[in-house]
């Protein structure tokens, strides 16, 4: 699957519009994360449990926006757009979202 940010596929003719897709999932802080997170905002630097979490979040979103492109017999997906929100206190939604595309092979 080809995923692209711009609004075609450099160099490839788009054949038809399958239409719009989309993946998300749904992360909570655990405990364990949260005492280390919070130790480390005393000092500074990055917050490498938090980092990993949220890579691991964008990666299922996309996954699974390409198991819907693929559903609906696509090979790229074009516009793909990430964004995040807070769901409740602990919790925040990834969802990464485009439009489906046959393009020529």
């Amino acid at each position: 699957m080809i995923i692209v940010t711009t609004e075609t596929v450099p160099g490839k003719e788009t054949k038809e519009y399958k239409g719009f897709v989309r993946g998300s999932t749904v992360q909570s802080k655990n405990i364990g994360k949260d005492i280390m997170a919070g130790l480390k905002t005393i000092v500074g630097g990055e917050l490498k449990e938090y980092t990993e979490m949220m890579e691991e979040a964008r990666q299922k979103a996309i996954g699974r926006m390409v198991e819907d492109a693929k559903a609906k017999g696509a090979n790229a997906i074009v516009a793909m757009r990430l964004e995040s929100s807070a769901v409740m206190q602990n919790a925040s939604e990834i969802i990464a979202y485009g439009t489906a595309v046959t393009i020529e092979d």
